[in-house]
C-alpha cells in the first residue's frame, strides 16, 4: 500500500514553530505550535504517519533545522523567502505562512536555498570568524578616520593605521578625552589584526584538508584566502550543471527580457528573426561573497598573468573596461569551476580555451 503524503510547512522563531500539515488534495490536517527545540520537533514529526516532506524558509536557524529534520522525513526543501515574497500575499500571520508554504511546496513552486554537504562545516564557521574581523576592522578604521576628521585633520590612505606614527596622530587631538579615545582605538585596531590573523591561519589550514584545495591553488589569481572562501561557499562543484548556472550564482549572468517572439506565417507559426530584446544587466539574486572573491580576483589578473593578454585584446576590439573585467570574471569562473570538477592541473592553453 502507498504511503500517504504530507506536506509540513514551518515557519520558524527563535522561541516556537508554527507547522501546518497539509494533504496531496490541499486539506490542512493539523496546525500546531511547538518550541524550538530538537526534542519537540523530532517529537512532532515522529508522531505523523506518512511520507513526510517538510518546507521552511532560509535563516538563522536553517542550517540547525535542516541537520535536524533530514534523516525524518523523505525530501526537505530550505526555501528562498525571497521567492517566495509575491506568493505569500499581504495578509500574513505565523499560521497564514505556514499554510502557504505547505501548499508551494505542494505545488512544487519554492526555490531549494543548498543545504547539503557537510564536511565544510568547519571551514564556513572559520570563514564566518575571519570575515567578521576584516568587517571589524574596517568598522574601527572608520571610527579613526572620522574622529580627526571632526577636528579638521585630514588623513589619507593609510597613513593614520601606521604603530610607527601613531603617537604622532595622538598628540594632534587636543581634548584630552578625545585622545584618550582615539588611543583605545588604535588598542582595538591592534587586538582585532591579531584576532584576523589567526583566523586567517586556521581558515586556510582547515581549506588545505580540503581536496579541492590543490586543485585550486593552481590559478593564481585566486590565492588561499580566495580558495577557502571559494571552497567553503559552494562545497561541491557539481551544483552546477554549466559555467552559465554558476555565473548566475555568482552575479555575472545577464539578464535579458524579450517580447513579440513569434509571428505567424502561412497559417504557421515561427520563432521571429528579430526579436525585441532589452537587457536588463546582470541578475540581482545571487551570492554576494563570491561575487565580491571573482571581481577582485578578476581585477587582480587584469594586470598580470594569463588573462593580462585576453584583457588587452577584449580593450582592443573597442569594449569597455568595466565589460571586459566583467568578461575576465567569468572565463576566471568558468576556469574555476573546469577544473574543479574535472581534477586536472591547470594548463593555460587547455584551460582558457575550455572555459571559453
Amino acid at each position: 500500500m502507498q504511503k500517504k503524503i504530507l506536506y509540513v510547512g514551518m515557519d520558524v522563531h527563535l522561541l516556537c514553530i508554527v507547522i501546518a500539515v497539509m494533504d496531496q488534495q490541499g486539506k490542512i490536517l493539523n496546525r500546531s505550535v511547538i518550541e524550538t527545540s530538537a526534542q519537540a520537533v523530532r517529537d512532532f514529526l515522529s508522531g505523523l504517519r506518512g511520507e513526510l516532506h517538510v518546507t521552511f524558509e532560509e535563516g538563522t536557524l536553517a542550517a540547525w533545522l535542516y541537520d535536524l529534520v533530514e534523516p525524518l522525513a523523505r525530501r526537505v526543501v530550505v526555501c528562498n523567502p525571497k521567492h517566495n515574497q509575491q506568493r505569500m500575499g499581504r495578509n500574513r500571520n505565523d499560521l497564514i505562512d505556514a499554510n502557504r508554504l505547505a501548499e508551494l511546496l505542494r505545488l512544487n513552486a519554492v526555490q531549494a536555498v543548498y543545504h547539503g554537504e557537510t564536511g565544510t562545516r568547519t571551514l564556513k564557521h572559520l570563514m564566518r570568524s575571519y570575515e567578521c574581523f576584516v568587517s571589524d576592522i574596517t568598522r574601527v578604521k572608520n571610527r579613526l578616520k572620522s574622529l580627526f576628521n571632526a577636528r579638521a585633520i585630514r588623513s589619507r590612505g593609510r597613513a593614520l593605521y601606521h604603530v610607527s606614527k601613531r603617537r604622532a596622530w595622538i598628540e594632534k587631538l587636543e581634548d584630552a578625552g578625545e585622545r584618550q579615545r582615539g588611543e583605545l582605538l588604535f588598542l582595538q585596531l591592534e587586538e582585532l589584526k591579531e584576532l584576523k590573523r589567526a583566523a586567517q591561519k586556521a581558515m586556510v589550514g582547515e581549506s588545505r584538508r580540503h581536496p579541492a584545495h590543490p586543485v585550486l591553488s593552481q590559478a593564481p589569481e585566486l590565492g588561499p584566502i580566495r580558495v577557502a572562501q571559494i571552497i567553503a561557499t559552494v562545497d561541491t562543484p557539481f551544483r552546477f550543471r554549466t559555467k552559465r548556472s554558476f555565473w548566475k550564482y555568482l552575479g555575472l549572468a545577464v539578464e535579458r527580457r524579450s517580447s513579440s517572439d513569434h509571428e505567424i506565417i502561412d497559417g504557421r507559426v515561427r520563432r521571429r528573426q528579430h526579436q525585441v530584446v532589452e537587457t536588463r544587466g546582470l541578475n540581482e539574486d545571487y551570492n554576494r561573497r563570491l561575487k565580491s572573491v571573482f571581481k577582485s580576483a578578476a581585477a587582480h589578473a587584469c594586470g598580470c598573468g594569463v588573462y593580462k593578454e585576453y584583457y588587452a585584446g577584449l580593450l582592443a576590439q573597442g569594449m569597455r573596461p568595466e565589460m571586459a573585467r566583467l568578461s575576465v570574471a567569468r572565463k576566471l569562473a568558468a576556469m574555476t569551476l573546469a577544473v574543479w570538477k574535472s581534477g586536472e592541473r591547470f594548463d593555460e592553453g587547455r584551460i582558457m580555451k575550455k572555459a571559453a
